[in-house]
């Protein structure tokens, strides 16, 4: 088998693997997921935190070229502007007065959907940083190249959960969540692809789409999901939340340390 398969295997491999294991848990009975989803978001926070400052940015900021760590946070910055106004353009493009479904008041557990297509573009950049991950380590060794894409496929899957959970939480329904999930793990292929031919000028990018990729999962923990906790301030709720967000910190640590 050319080179140019395995990359492309592999791709499918550690992009398509985690999101159908995680996509199990929407073979779940519809009451149990409606109980469920709620407590979870407290989870996807937590992954998406530990995500963003345990995984995508360590590699920023030890990535080729890395001279200045302010740029990379500058990047992120940017990022977060960018999302910001990303996200404003969203809701304005569905609105056009103050009756709308984003000035309307919301359900204590649901976000707006523009936070579900929020997490979908910084899952698919980050999906595309994975497909070059993969063929990097391919071109290095093929052996390397299998043990990289089965870790990026485990490191993923505590993370596609708690995108499912977003996007249910942001009014997607199952069959929605699952497609759009599948299709932005397809820029793991995209991501590869662009790195067998092009790997040597992409280098020095890699760092800032990391970087870019860890803000976007920044942005919506902070300014769409963990506002919606503040709605529940009873001490037990708090401690639960507190717990769950921990759990899915701790989740990604002991991931991304063991396959490490």
């Amino acid at each position: 088998m050319s080179l140019l398969s395995w990359i492309i295997v592999f791709s499918l491999l550690g992009g398509l693997l985690s999101v159908m294991v995680a996509a199990s848990f929407l073979l779940l009975p519809g009451h149990v997921r409606k109980t469920l989803v709620p407590h979870l978001v407290s989870f996807a926070i937590g992954s998406l935190l530990g995500a963003a400052f345990l995984g995508l940015l360590p590699h920023a900021l030890a990535g080729p070229g890395v001279e200045d760590f302010h740029n990379i946070f500058l990047a992120v910055l940017l990022g977060l502007l960018g999302f910001f106004l990303l996200e404003k353009l969203v809701l304005w493009r569905h609105c056009h007065s103050d009756h709308c479904e984003a000035h309307a008041p919301h359900d204590e557990h649901k976000t707006n959907e523009a936070t579900g297509w929020m997490i979908l573009v910084g899952d698919g950049m980050h999906n595309l940083v994975d497909g070059v991950l993969i063929a990097a380590a391919f071109m290095t060794d093929i052996h390397l190249g299998i043990v990289t894409a089965l870790a990026i496929a485990a490191h993923e899957i505590p993370q596609e959960v708690g995108d499912f959970v977003v996007l249910l939480h942001s009014g997607f329904s199952r069959r929605k969540a699952l497609l759009f999930n599948v299709l932005s793990s397809l820029a793991t292929i995209v991501g590869a692809l662009l790195a067998y031919w092009s790997l040597g000028d992409m280098q020095h990018l890699l760092p800032y789409v990391l970087a870019v990729a860890a803000s976007s999962f920044i942005y919506i923990a902070v300014a769409d999901l963990i506002p919606g906790l503040h709605k529940r301030a009873e001490a037990s709720a708090t401690i639960q939340q507190i717990i769950l967000i921990a759990a899915g910190v701790s989740l990604i640590y002991v991931t991304h340390s063991t396959l490490h």
